[in-house]
């Protein structure tokens, strides 16, 4: 997964990539939540929606709602989380809302069968 330059792994253009693990276990449960060692806010969620790996921050942007407990919908070729609090939605591709709200999304990889 892509994260700032000061997290200390791997960088290629400038980017900075962290090995999540093998891509067969984590696409057995459609959300997971990452644990991150600088806190709760900083958490992911990694989701595997119709063969893809999406990521976003794991607390809603409106409330701090859990994103890894709300439902995946897909609608109009849109792949959406809703916040389970508040019933928020979240594209999982560009994190924007159907509100003024944004949704902090990483970029995720696959390469050699992990995912990154």
């Amino acid at each position: 997964m892509a994260s700032g330059p000061a997290d200390g792994a791997g960088t290629a253009e400038g980017v900075s990539w962290r090995l999540i693990g093998p891509a067969a276990g984590l696409s057995e449960k459609r959300c997971r939540l990452m644990y991150s060692s600088l806190g709760h806010g900083s958490d992911v969620c990694l989701f595997y929606v119709k063969g893809e790996f999406f990521a976003m921050d794991a607390r809603c942007a409106h409330s701090g709602g859990p994103l890894c407990e709300g439902d995946i919908e897909e609608a109009d070729g849109v792949l959406q989380v809703f916040c389970p609090w508040h019933d928020y939605d979240f594209d999982l591709r560009t994190g924007k809302s159907g509100t003024s709200l944004q949704q902090k999304v990483h970029e995720v990889k696959l390469e050699d069968g992990n995912v990154c």
